[in-house]
């Protein structure tokens, strides 16, 4: 496209060129947008601040970074602040979390400026295992009197995740986040959190606040509800309990009726688990909502009825669920495959068992 602009004697901007290199950073092909670069010089045209930006930030060397650097001087290019933010990033990517923090004593920083690339400075060191002298930056920017940016806060709980605990500092983070979407970002990460470690009252509690930002948008709440029962299914089998206590939280303590998605996955999760009591309390938790069983329903009881050892129940099961559709038979056999081994250790203990019982000649 900049080609034909060219062959109609317009001359190319060089916000044209900065969004062909963003594109191509985006696809992390920096031969492109180096390509790009070449490209926009051989046609005259004069680099930016953003193309800097780009440049700076996709560095992966040192040396990388103190060439732009230098060219930026050379052509009188100031370092604003996206400057500043792609220098500390890029200094942290490439290990040099040094030169990152000495990027915010530079005084050419304009003090309106100043929290935002602090902030840009305590994600970046959070994100590469410097999670102390993050906080160090974080309580700086507390002490002047400022907020730390939503990302950076982000940023923290998700480092905080990663350590057991840290609840109380999570929890304080959330406070912060005064950004509807970024509140709910956090407040999810923090109830995963909780799932994990078993915080079961805090879990609630963090429900409860999110039934109150969202009482007027059910949809939503079912959604972000749906959003945890989904994790709680795909994750370790000890996290099942805790998704039970969190299903009964909801509905006798938000007076909520849970979705089919939410008792969809916890039936997964007493798959996972192979447990068969449980499995059957969600089995009837269907008909209580009064949800209708479908083909995934049977899909999932079926394949808990397996897990578990129930393998006269299982053919029950099986006998409801439609063989027609592909895809379907094929999750049919591929839990049958799983738990086959299952069934044979199963036959042969009831075999011991009945030799057992057979009385001696």
């Amino acid at each position: 496209m900049v080609d034909d602009l060219e062959k109609m004697n317009f001359k190319p901007a060089v916000y044209m060129y900065n969004a062909i290199m963003a594109g191509y950073f985006r696809e992390k092909n920096i031969s492109g947008a180096l390509r790009a670069l070449k490209h926009m010089r051989d046609a005259n045209v004069n680099p930016d601040t953003q193309t800097f930006s780009y440049l700076i930030s996709n560095c992966e060397t040192e040396e990388d970074i103190t060439k732009y650097r230098e060219e930026m001087k050379q052509l009188n290019i100031p370092a604003v602040k996206p400057i500043f933010m792609a220098l500390i990033n890029a200094y942290a990517a490439c290990g040099e979390l040094d030169m990152a923090k000495q990027v915010i004593l530079d005084p050419s920083i304009p003090v309106k400026s100043l929290n935002e690339i602090k902030s840009v400075l305590v994600s970046a060191l959070a994100s590469h295992g410097e999670l102390s002298e993050a906080l160090v930056v974080y309580e700086e920017i507390n002490r002047a009197g400022h907020n730390l940016e939503p990302k950076a806060v982000i940023n923290l709980i998700e480092e905080f995740a990663k350590f057991k605990g840290e609840l109380d500092g999570m929890l304080m983070l959330l406070t912060e986040l005064t950004d509807l979407d970024y509140w709910v970002d956090g407040c999810f990460r923090v109830i995963i959190y909780c799932v994990h470690n078993k915080h079961l009252s805090s879990a609630i509690d963090l429900f409860k606040q999110l039934k109150e930002k969202f009482e007027s948008d059910e949809l939503v709440l079912e959604v972000l509800f749906d959003a945890v029962f989904a994790a709680i299914g795909a994750s370790e089998s000890s996290n099942l309990q805790i998704g039970l206590d969190l299903l009964w939280a909801v509905k006798n303590e938000l007076g909520l009726v849970p979705s089919r998605q939410c008792l969809d996955f916890l039936l997964s999760a007493c798959a996972n688990a192979g447990d068969l009591n449980n499995a059957r309390l969600i089995w009837r938790e269907y008909e209580v909502a009064g949800f209708p069983y479908n083909v995934l329903s049977y899909l999932r009881m079926y394949q808990a009825l397996l897990a578990s050892g129930d393998y006269r129940s299982a053919n029950f099961m099986l006998s409801k669920i439609p063989k027609d559709d592909t895809e379907v038979s094929a999750i049919i056999k591929a839990c049958q495959e799983t738990y086959s081994g299952l069934s044979s250790v199963a036959q042969k203990k009831k075999k011991v068992t009945k030799k057992e019982k057979m009385p001696q000649a």
